[in-house]
């Protein structure tokens, strides 16, 4: 009977070593990020240069996390929605937020909480690719360089159009930071939605001109129904070695867009530092380089420290731009 009861206990001990290790193990499980699909929000309109060059470099991600990304588009009210969203979120490292660099740099009051502030609204957590304004016009204007668009403008002040994705966003600021060092006087047309609905215009001669990242464009520039006219990344592109960059006009020039992750506040830095490792093993496959720059992206890998510094620069670059076109709106 003593040797039974002897046996039933050791028994029941066993079992809970077994439970407590089993638990253990549970929880260390449970601890390891990722272990369920991570969201990413994005202010940008589906089909836009950004949203697609940001899919392609999400589903590496993915692979190289061992987890499903989600992209959530979330555009309108100048990125705004997005920006609340991701906010709001829970700070556990499995809802971040792309947003665009124009989040930063837009006019103060344009939109509730905008432009964003590193690291007041959001955490850093890295930077993913840098994507160069095209400027286009229509093959039914006529217009075939820069310089020749640059005459016409200053031969019809405020006569010529240019489509851009939204007042405010990059595509915008490209066209207000144009006018101010040719010179020159245009016409913002704003679209919503990404570029299609500017392409339908700018093919169809009612909008001269357009002002969008490539990725965007390539389809219309390849059918010969756009004519590229510069680029204004700081030197001529590998990939379109003969498309003169603004800077070649304008010395100096430079505007692109930028695609990044941010966290909300609270994210765990282990959590943060995970993806950002994760990020630059994806940019730094060759073959992602060549597919990115074929559609006039470019990775740019940072450090979550970095992407703060960049941000401000960006920031401080910019503000001159804002303030001028603020001052004319108020005259």
């Amino acid at each position: 009977m003593q040797t039974s009861c002897k046996r039933t206990a050791l028994n029941v001990l066993a079992l809970s070593l077994v439970l407590i290790a089993g638990a253990g193990a549970s929880t260390a499980r449970a601890d390891e990020y990722p272990n369920k699909p991570i969201r990413i929000i994005s202010d940008s309109a589906p089909g836009s240069a950004v949203d697609v060059t940001f899919r392609i470099v999400m589903d590496r991600l993915g692979k190289q996390l061992g987890q499903q990304i989600v992209p959530v588009a979330q555009p309108g009210a100048s990125g705004a929605i997005a920006a609340h969203a991701a906010a709001d979120a829970v700070a556990d490292g499995y809802t971040l937020f792309a947003p665009a660099i124009s989040l930063f740099i837009t006019l103060p009051g344009k939109a509730p909480n905008l432009p964003l502030v590193l690291p007041r609204d959001f955490l850093p957590v890295a930077s993913l690719l840098d994507q160069p304004m095209f400027i286009c016009a229509g093959a039914k204007s006529g217009i075939k360089t820069l310089p020749e668009l640059i005459a016409r403008a200053k031969q019809n002040p405020g006569q010529i159009s240019f489509a851009a994705t939204g007042i405010g966003r990059i595509t915008h600021l490209t066209g207000l930071l144009l006018q101010t060092r040719a010179g020159i006087k245009m016409q913002v047309v704003p679209y919503t939605g990404g570029p299609a609905a500017a392409l339908v215009d700018v093919i169809g001669g009612r909008v001269p001109l357009i002002i969008e990242g490539y990725s965007g464009l390539a389809g219309a520039i390849q059918a010969h129904t756009l004519v590229p006219l510069a680029v204004a990344s700081r030197r001529r592109l590998p990939d379109f070695p003969d498309l003169p960059t603004v800077a070649e006009t304008l010395p100096g020039f430079a505007a692109g867009g930028w695609q990044g992750i941010v966290a909300p506040l609270g994210t765990p830095a282990a959590n943060i530092q995970k993806v950002n490792d994760a990020l630059k093993s994806v940019l730094a496959e060759p073959d992602l380089a060549k597919q990115l720059g074929q559609r006039g992206a470019y990775v740019d890998a940072m450090t979550p420290a970095e992407v703060t510094e960049f941000i401000n620069s960006q920031q401080a670059q910019w503000k001159p731009v804002l303030q001028a076109f603020e001052a004319s709106v108020n005259k």
